[in-house]
């Protein structure tokens, strides 16, 4: 799940992703074809041209012990951390930088990335406000209070934005770590109202608050061969880049909270109750969801508000990042769930307040063990202990837990709008533990890498969980009217995300299509998953970027898909092929051949029409002696002729006939009477190239399928013909019938008999209000109209 806005790359040129890169514009062929040559990066002993990582790959490690204290009265978080930072570099580091992302709630510290702003048709009132000049500190962002190396003598350091540099006594060489310690604090926003991924969540009607605890501590940067620092500044839209290590975490907390976090609980003995400690113990061997918090209880503690403290305690390995949840309105259930290919045993877990308990009861958790199991499947086994979905009203993932949205009618009931779209974001957002959690791409740069790449596994796990499921993104069709849009309103897929106008499609939908088109279409489904898994264990808790998505591909397929990365990834055209014109023939079986007859003239000397300098200079450099002067034998007649001392007619005409053809004989016209010839042109009005799928309808009601893949259009990218041959005649044929392409004009489709269309859509203004993504809907559902 993402947010806002986006910046551009650094790695390659501004103007390589706002045109298609050719070396010929003019031609009308080889162009589409092209190799990505220099628009990727040149291979290196870091990262192989097969896509792989190389014999030198590095990546730097974070390990981090914190401590945290939730003021539930202020709305407060306060925290220490001590944070081991590993040079695995073959660097030496003179400052560290770190990320300060609660900066971007704040209206004096953010990253200052402005979006326009017009005159608005209506507004609300809490939104009408004077505009502050200069801007008011509106009290949010991180308060830093002590910074100092592993002794505890204090640190030099800078904030910039949302970026926090700490200048090193000395540098850091390579091969060495270096510990320091950061005390801090947060005024934690309201999410609903503010918006952003993490803070709290008030319930008006029992007075409590849910915490979803997020970027909520300096965490590094991350330091890379291909970029350096990443520090782009955070907005609110281009995500995480992050270092991989191990975290321990205490979280201290009112004694009615339940957490939940990235990680394994080390002292549920501590803070449960003797109940729910048993019950969590059965829900380590269950095969189906087990109530460790009860539905009953979660009610009961809505009404204490206890004074009393409770340390919850955490840790996990080997990931990314940490998040937490906190809150006295969750219930909480558990399953275990064992992956094949690892016999990893994970424990899927939800927890959800009493408002979602009728929809969150039934699906989350078994959404979550099914999500882990599909994902593993295409991908790598999933290696963690723990995956776990809480319903905080919104979509977003982090290792090992997410949040997302599912909550029914006051009575109980929900449309099948919500259900669908809480199952979709559950399986998105736990899907997110393999990318990026697990292949760990720069989200901050390429937004595609981890929502694109997770969101076509979303569509083929959704697939499998129900084939009725109404999936909005991964199906060809489902992109057309994005790629419909003017040039203007488009950008490539390789563009950095804080500069996308329509940030769903192009950063989510776009490239989950062009992957589901590939597996469907272009490649097959064999292949490609061998490939995709074959990227997917390659890149594993490493730093992938999209060159080695790319080559991983194709080196793992024996497919050269450059021409499918280039109009797919770096360009805007869309697909759009039509039936240009249909030619009809029937052969004439009757017709006596003539002999071929041939009026020739004898060939003239076969020399130079012109003698260029380099014969003139031979024949007089007196060094020089040419073979066949010294050779006689040489000297046939074809040497004389070229000398003039053989005399040959060069004008007289001569008469070769031939004959090469005769009659049909009767019985092979007998097999041939009923052939039907059909010369299909087709124009490639869109721009892109694609495989061209025909299913051909005849008169007597059957019908027949051919597919000629992309490279059909590699001496000609604006138009080809293609031409069939068939023993009974044609009714119609359909281009694309299964609209697998993204064609966005499917009017010019068809040959023959063309169907009137079959669906249409409406349009409404959106309704103003609804603070809670997942809130019930006004009108009455089916499960309420049919008295269920």
């Amino acid at each position: 799940m993402k947010l806002a806005y986006l910046l551009f790359s650094i790695l390659l040129p501004l103007g390589l992703f706002g045109q298609n890169i050719q070396n010929n514009p003019g031609s009308n062929h080889g162009n589409k074809f092209e190799q990505l040559g220099t628009i990727l990066p040149t291979p290196n002993v870091y990262r192989s041209a097969s896509g792989a990582p190389g014999h030198k790959y590095w990546q730097n490690r974070a390990d981090y012990e914190i401590t945290a204290y939730l003021d539930e009265d202020k709305r407060n978080l306060r925290g220490s951390e001590t944070v081991t930072y590993y040079n695995n570099s073959p660097d030496d580091l003179e400052y560290l930088w770190l990320q300060l992302d609660e900066n971007q709630q704040s209206s004096v510290k953010n990253a200052g990335y402005d979006m326009e702003s017009t005159l608005p048709r209506q507004i609300t009132t809490d939104r009408l406000k004077v505009t502050d000049l200069p801007a008011k500190d509106n009290g949010y962002g991180i308060n830093l209070e002590k910074v100092t190396d592993a002794a505890g003598n204090a640190l030099q350091y800078m904030v910039n934005k949302t970026m926090m540099r700490i200048d090193l006594p000395r540098a850091l060489k390579s091969g060495e770590k270096y510990i320091f310690k950061i005390e801090w604090n947060y005024n934690i926003p309201n999410r609903i109202s503010m918006g952003g991924r993490g803070g709290f969540e008030h319930f008006p009607e029992d007075g409590n608050d849910l915490y979803t605890i997020t970027q909520w501590f300096p965490r590094m940067c991350v330091y890379s061969d291909f970029k350096g620092w990443q520090h782009n500044q955070f907005t609110g839209r281009g995500e995480f880049a992050l270092p991989f290590g191990n975290y321990k975490v205490s979280m201290n907390v009112p004694a009615d909270h339940i957490v939940a976090s990235t990680g394994e609980g080390k002292n549920f003995d501590k803070v449960l109750t003797s109940a729910q400690l048993a019950r969590w113990k059965q829900a380590q061997t269950a095969s189906e969801p087990i109530e460790i918090v009860t539905l009953e209880e979660a009610k009961k503690a809505e009404k204490s508000k206890s004074k009393q403290r409770k340390t919850w305690i955490f840790e996990a390995e080997n990931v990314r990042d940490f998040a937490w949840t906190s809150s006295r309105k969750f219930i909480w259930d558990g399953m275990k769930v064992t992956i094949p290919e690892n016999n990893n045993q994970v424990m899927a877990m939800s927890l959800y307040p009493k408002e979602a308990y009728n929809l969150y009861r039934k699906f989350s958790t078994r959404a979550v063990a099914h999500t882990i199991l599909t994902y593993s499947e295409f991908t790598i086994p999933y290696p963690y202990p723990v995956a776990q979905s809480v319903e905080a009203a919104n979509g977003m993932e982090y290792p090992m837990i997410c949040f997302n949205y599912g909550r029914t009618e006051k009575d109980g009931t929900y449309s099948e709008g919500i259900k669908n779209g809480m199952i979709g974001v559950i399986i998105h957002e736990v899907g997110h533990n393999f990318f990026p959690m697990i292949v760990n791409s720069d989200e901050r740069q390429w937004s595609w890498m981890d929502e694109g790449l997770n969101t076509f596994v979303e569509y083929l796990t959704e697939e499998k969980w129900d084939n009725k499921f109404p999936s909005r993104r991964g199906p060809a069709h489902t992109i057309v009217d994005y790629m419909k849009l003017p040039k203007d309103q488009l950008e490539p897929i390789m563009v950095n995300s804080e500069n996308i106008i329509h940030f769903g499609p192009n950063a989510y939908a776009k490239p989950a299509t062009g992957l589901n088109i590939l597996r469907e279409t272009i490649m097959g489904r064999e292949i490609f998953d061998k490939a995709f898994k074959t990227y997917s264990k390659r890149w594993a808790f490493r730093h992938p970027e999209p060159a080695d998505f790319f080559r991983s591909m194709n080196d793992a397929s024996a497919e050269n898909l450059d021409w499918f990365w280039r109009g797919w990834f770096y360009g805007t055209d869309p697909v759009d092929i039509a039936i240009d014109k249909v030619t009809v023939a029937t052969p004439d079986l009757d017709s006596t051949p003539e002999p071929v007859r041939e009026v020739y003239n004898v060939d003239n000397p076969h020399v130079n029409a012109f003698e260029d300098i380099s014969k003139i200079r031979n024949r007089n450099d007196k060094s020089i002696t040419f073979y066949t002067d010294k050779n006689k034998e040489s000297q046939d007649f074809y040497w004389r002729y070229a000398r003039g001392q053989e005399k040959v007619d060069t004008k007289r005409e001569y008469t070769l006939e031939r004959e090469t053809m005769e009659k049909v004989p009767a019985k092979e016209k007998r097999d041939l009477q009923n052939i039907f010839a059909y010369q299909i042109d087709f124009v490639n009005k869109g721009g892109m190239v694609m495989p061209i799928i025909l299913e051909f309808t005849f008169e007597d009601g059957t019908k027949l399928s051919d597919k000629s893949s992309a490279q059909i259009w590699r001496k000609d990218e604006n138009k080809v013909s293609k031409t069939y041959f068939f023993d009974k005649k044609l009714k119609s044929i359909h281009l694309d019938p299964l609209r697998e392409t993204a064609d966005i004009d499917i009017s010019n489709n068809f040959w023959g008999q063309i169907p009137a269309p079959a669906t249409s859509f409406e349009v409404f203004k959106q309704k103003t209000g609804a603070a809670v993504r997942g809130a019930a809907q006004e009108k009455i559902n089916p499960m309420q109209a049919a008295g269920k």
